[in-house]
Formats: C-alpha cells, sequence, structure tokens
C-alpha cells in the first residue's frame, strides 16, 4: 500500500514473517533471521527507482548492454536494533558506506539522546537509507533525519526504512519531514503511554535481536 510518500509493504511472505516476530517464544536466531529477511525486501521495494547506468560487456555467446547502480548509497542504522537490517542491505549494495548513528531514547521524557556518531565532513554518498526497526514514537527517526540533513544530504535523497512502525510514530516524522520517503513493512494503530511501546508490536527489537532480555 501506498499513501503519498508512506509506503507500506503488502506481501503474503513479509505478513508471516512479521507473524513469527511477534510471537514471544520467537528465539533470538528466528528474530534475526526474520529481520533479515523483510529488511531484504524494504531494501529491494525501496530500491526501485535509483538510477542505473550502462555499460557494454560480453557473455560467453556475445555482447550484451548491461546496467549498475549509478548513486553511491550509504547506510546509516540506529544504534543498536538498525544492526539487524544492515547485512540485508549491504547484501544489495556491497560496497555501500555504513555510517552508525548512536541514538537512545530516555526513558522518562521518550526524546532521542545522541551518543555516538563519526560521519565524515563531507557526505561521500549520493542516496542514504536510514535503518530503523521499530518507529514508535518517531523521536529517534526524527533525530537522524536532523544529523543527516546536517551533514548534507537533501531529503529527496534519504529514505528511511522501517520493519514496524506505530500510526502516531509515523505521522509524526512525516509532519516534521513531509518530504520523506518511508518504507516500512506494517502499520501498528497503538502507541502506549507513557512507555512509547508500539502494540501489539514487536517487544524490544534490540534486546530481542541481541538474547540480552532481562528475564
Amino acid at each position: 500500500m501506498s499513501d503519498k510518500r508512506r509506503h507500506v509493504l503488502s506481501h503474503p511472505l513479509v505478513n508471516a514473517r512479521l507473524s513469527q516476530l511477534r510471537q514471544t517464544n520467537t528465539n533470538s536466531k528466528d528474530f534475526r533471521e526474520g529481520i533479515h529477511d523483510i529488511s531484504l525486501i524494504l531494501g529491494i521495494e525501496a530500491s526501485r527507482d535509483l538510477e542505473e547506468e550502462t555499460f557494454q560487456g560480453q557473455t560467453p555467446v556475445g555482447p550484451f548492454t548491461g546496467t549498475t547502480i549509478k548513486p553511491k548509497v550509504g547506510l546509516t542504522p540506529i544504534l543498536r536494533a538498525g544492526l539487524g537490517m544492515t547485512d540485508a542491505l549491504l547484501s544489495l549494495f556491497p560496497t555501500a558506506a555504513v555510517y552508525h548513528l548512536g541514538i537512545f531514547r530516555e526513558k522518562a521524557s521518550l526524546q532521542p539522546v545522541e551518543y555516538y556518531s563519526k560521519l565524515p565532513p563531507v557526505p561521500p554518498i549520493d542516496t542514504c537509507f536510514i535503518l530503523d526497526p521499530l518507529v514508535a514514537t518517531g523521536g529517534t527517526a526524527c533525530a537522524a533525519l536532523s544529523m543527516i540533513l546536517e551533514w548534507g544530504v537533501p531529503i529527496s535523497k534519504i529514505k528511511l526504512l522501517a520493519v514496524l512502525g506505530s500510526e502516531e510514530g509515523l505521522n509524526h516524522v512525516h509532519a516534521e519531514y513531509p518530504e520523506l520517503e518511508i518504507w516500512v513493512a506494517a502499520v501498528d494503530p497503538i502507541l502506549t503511554l507513557p512507555d512509547g511501546l508500539i502494540s501489539p508490536g514487536l517487544g524490544d527489537t534490540g534486546d530481542r535481536l541481541f538474547n540480552t532480555i532481562r528475564v
């Protein structure tokens, strides 16, 4: 489903994989693999409009005109959960630069706090994919977008990829950045307060990815 600049995947494989991720009894290995698989499909769909350039090649049978991806792609996973999406995107863009953004959400205020960034002075990329598995309040995604825009990448060259978002969080991001292109596997209607969790959601994605759930 596409709504202006918000694209929600509508695919039986994605729905089945996401349903597996939602289950409390899904172990970390299966959770990681599910995030990887959905991220791969998100990356394929979100890259539909990337510019191509042609080259002349030779098969064992004869000459052909081939294509390559023209823009230099950069990946910016938001630590730590964004790491779960990175390998899938690197399988699509193996030469992409990866710039980690350390942003966490303060538990009481739910406000984003930046703690790590090593972006070079000038962006050597043409297109940037921000990787954030969960968009709950939208605050962390907005903080990452602010950093990338300040770095010098225009909003038209930034895409936000998420496995799951809340309706409220995605609306927040688009209210701040209406020209942003968002690709998300699914949208949940409820954002619980005051803890800012998506319901039914996936739980804490970072903990489930890295098996650090407190029992």
